[in-house]
């Protein structure tokens, strides 16, 4: 999990995105968050989008960041009965799939923002729903399949799966 920070700041207030990413299925979720979130609203994000959908996670891996090394945070993951594994300092490859979504994510934002116009999280759903819908070599399908074990149903290709 890490952080895309520098966003210009929404009407919601918005200004950075929390991407968590599921090791096995290579799925992502894209929550839109605040810079001036605590650890705590953290956590509380983290169970109302992540556990009640997920189950709760073996491990965690994520950078130095305060968020990740505050008490708070390891009480949290802790009591979850969850493993931190925190990257190396200053080796971002450590956590290198995380550190390749967000850059595919700031260019589907770029895209978005430009082609529609509006606020960035406007288009956040969207986006997480095309990532995990895109092929993953790695798992050698969709993580959207991967996690489901079924192909998404898609408005545009139903004819091609043979669900009309």
């Amino acid at each position: 999990m890490d952080f895309f920070t520098g966003l210009p700041r929404t009407q919601r207030g918005q200004d950075s995105i929390w991407v968590i990413v599921d090791t096995l299925t290579k799925s992502a979720r894209f929550l839109p968050v605040r810079t001036t979130f605590g650890a705590d609203q953290l956590a509380q994000l983290f169970i109302k989008e992540i556990m009640r959908l997920h189950g709760v996670s073996v491990s965690i891996v994520s950078d130095r960041g305060s968020y990740f090394t505050s008490k708070y945070w390891n009480s949290f993951v802790t009591a979850m009965g969850m493993k931190l594994n925190l990257t190396i300092a200053f080796h971002p490859e450590s956590d290198g799939q995380s550190e390749r979504i967000i850059q595919t994510l700031e260019d589907m934002l770029r895209a978005c923002v430009i082609e529609f116009q509006g606020s960035w999280d406007d288009y956040l759903p969207l986006m997480e729903f095309a990532y995990n819908n895109s092929y993953q070599s790695s798992v050698g399908m969709a993580s959207y399949e991967s996690l489901y074990g079924r192909a998404c149903r898609l408005p545009l290709c139903w004819n091609e799966i043979g669900e009309r």
